[in-house]
């Protein structure tokens, strides 16, 4: 067995299965203290109205939901890649930070208040700033996909 300086210990499936866990529910606990921070807390009313549609109170379940979701999607495209690539670290993480720069374009399209376009922004970010750190630590990288191969 060749071990190298720069190689980290890979976790076992179920060790990053119970990590991404912990990083989904990480990401929903910090879009819920935004949503704390936003609105009870700094009386932000995140109340927001999209072109040809009812305005709408954005609530502590419209974040969760969000990053819910978006943690779930991110998971789903990290397992994938590291299914069909050996650079599932890297590619995730480019296309993580591309989504979260193009989900900005929704929040600068909102009529709302610029405090709650504010918090709607953080959240993006709280989401992002718990999710790919922990994604990137548990991904399988690059020696498990040439395990793959060779097996």
């Amino acid at each position: 067995m060749v071990s190298s300086a720069w190689s980290t210990p890979r976790p076992s499936a179920g060790a990053r299965c119970g990590q991404r866990l912990v990083g989904v529910a990480g990401a929903v606990a910090a879009a819920l203290l935004v949503w704390v921070a936003g609105e009870p807390v700094l009386g932000h009313e995140l109340v927001v109205t999209q072109p040809g549609q009812e305005p709408r109170d954005l609530g502590a379940g419209a974040f969760a939901v969000f990053a819910l979701l978006s943690s779930l999607a991110g998971w789903a495209l990290l397992a994938v890649l590291e299914r069909v690539t050996a650079r599932a670290r890297l590619i995730w993480t480019i296309v993580a930070l591309l989504v979260l720069a193009v989900s900005f374009f929704p929040v600068a399209g909102i009529e709302a208040t610029g405090g709650s376009k504010a918090v709607l922004a953080l959240a993006h970010v709280a989401v992002a700033a718990v999710l790919i750190p922990m994604f990137r630590r548990t991904t399988a990288g690059r020696r498990a996909a040439d395990e793959r191969a060779a097996a």
